[in-house]
């Protein structure tokens, strides 16, 4: 029986893909590997692992061969990867200019209480909404006391100074 070593480009190790006769067609292959990783909605690429020329679908793969599979999405559907929606390469964008004057500055935003109605960009109302929430969070950090032992060490979990406590008492005694 005839295998070839197949490894989808993410993975390290390859897995093998037994055929009878002396080749199997890219379009056989791609089929069959389709089948056994059960996977839907996608097309693959077939490229050799040596030479990196990519096969066709009536391309023949000669038995013992290792090949690299990529996915790639189906046509017309649209990538479930939301983690790259919108990624623009380079440098961030930089604000755009002011087309109306009646709007808020930024700075004026800071100090406004309901965000909602302001009249102002929604840019600038996002990065004022983040300035706000942080300044809560380390303010509210900074007022909160710390519990501290007699010793003057931060007690940490009420258990573990009493589990602490009990254990210095009997050593003592």
């Amino acid at each position: 029986m005839s295998c070839v070593h197949y490894r989808f480009q993410s993975r390290l190790t390859y897995d093998r893909l037994q055929f009878e006769g002396l080749n199997i067609s890219a379009g056989e292959l791609k089929r069959q590997i389709m089948r056994s990783k059960r996977l839907k909605f996608c097309q693959l690429k077939i490229s050799n692992a040596q030479t990196d020329e990519e096969y066709t679908d009536d391309a023949l793969i000669p038995k013992n061969t290792s090949v690299i599979i990529r996915r790639i999405p189906a046509a017309g559907l649209k990538s479930s990867n939301r983690r790259f929606v919108g990624h623009q390469a380079g440098r961030w964008r930089e604000p755009s200019p002011r087309a109306d004057p009646s709007l808020l500055s930024l700075e004026q935003l800071l100090k406004t209480e309901n965000l909602a109605e302001a009249k102002a960009s929604e840019e600038d109302k996002l990065k004022a909404v983040m300035y706000q929430s942080s300044l809560c969070y380390y303010s509210s950090r900074a007022a909160a006391p710390r519990r501290t032992s007699a010793s003057g060490r931060a007690q940490g979990f009420p258990a573990a100074s009493c589990w602490r406590w009990t254990t210095q008492t009997e050593r003592e005694s």
